[in-house]
């Protein structure tokens, strides 16, 4: 008697298939496959193991592709992302910044996220250490939040 155990799975933009199948009493075929949206081919592959190994192997399928997983470095989301700041960038960002507009904080911090290739974290860090209240747009760091910070007031800090 054949059996089949049928499964699907979209990540990003690639469909992963894999589809489990009993030829016989003895044996088990597994077949992956992967296409795009676009209907390309990017993953396939068959194994073919005994009935009996396959929960081993299984486990050991997982341990492999789970410490592969780990050697391989996630792509930032952000380009600039761990590159230094420049002079240039710190004085885009504060004068960005202090200019008036009527961008609610979040929204102004989103806009210079998205421009300067940086995350939202990164931006709102880096407005303190320019000399910025990162709660309010066009306004300088005040003297309170500024010794809160370790910061001098309406300045920029030295090059970290």
């Amino acid at each position: 008697m054949t059996s089949t155990f049928y499964n699907e799975i979209k990540l990003g933009e690639v469909t992963y298939r894999l589809s489990a199948t009993t030829d016989s009493a003895e044996s088990l075929v597994l077949d992956l496959s992967g296409a795009l949206d676009s209907g390309e081919a990017v993953a396939e592959g068959r194994l073919r193991m005994p009935v009996e190994g396959s929960a081993t192997v299984g486990k050991l399928l997982t341990r492999v592709l789970t410490a592969h997983s780990r050697l391989r470095p996630r792509p930032s989301r952000h380009a600039n992302a761990n590159q230094p700041w420049t002079e240039a960038l710190d004085t885009q960002l504060r004068t960005t910044w202090l200019t008036p507009t009527t961008d609610t904080a979040p929204t102004l911090v989103k806009s210079l996220a998205e421009t300067l290739q940086r995350s939202g974290t990164a931006i709102r860090a880096r407005l303190a250490k320019v000399g910025c209240d990162p709660d309010v747009p066009g306004r300088e760091l005040s003297a309170t939040g500024a010794a809160l910070l370790g910061r001098s007031p309406g300045t920029a800090e030295a090059k970290t």
